[in-house]
């Protein structure tokens, strides 16, 4: 990807997408998407442990507490992301990502065992890795810094 620096030290990209959305707007974002991410993926785990059964105020509230941690562990890999080399961040990613679906998966039926869960966990997060590292692998530069 071309880039070019301008006078005051900006670097101007060319070669890509336009950013049409403005800053405010990704930092709305960056916020309001794993949030939204949190609310279903704590719904899914309520729905889950209810059985088919009426929904009672330990469901609602095992629903807010999963979607909270959820919430949690997605802003500190996305916050801990930028910090890391990229095989630790792509790791991050799938671990996280894994384990959730690991998680939902342990809640799902009655005669899933751990090892069926975290076998799943680790089939989905081993493609998932390769994937998220072979991005972050092309999107950096010759001296290893991350661009866009």
């Amino acid at each position: 990807m071309a880039q070019a620096a301008h006078a005051s030290g900006e670097v101007a990209r060319y070669g890509g997408p336009p950013d049409v959305f403005s800053e405010r707007t990704h930092a709305i974002t960056r916020w309001a998407f794993p949030l939204v991410l949190a609310l279903i993926y704590g719904y899914w785990a309520a729905a889950n442990t209810r059985y088919g059964g009426p929904v009672t105020g330990w469901n609602i509230l095992f629903g807010f507490v999963t979607a909270i941690v959820f919430f949690a562990l997605y802003m500190g890999v996305q916050a801990l992301g930028s910090r890391v080399k990229r095989e630790v961040h792509a790791f991050l990613w799938a671990a996280l990502w894994g384990s959730a679906l690991g998680f939902l998966y342990s809640l799902s039926g009655r005669g899933h065992t751990v090892l069926a869960s975290a076998g799943l966990a680790v089939a989905l997060a081993v493609p998932l890795f390769m994937v998220i590292f072979y991005r972050y692998y092309t999107h950096e530069d010759a001296a290893g810094h991350r661009v866009r």
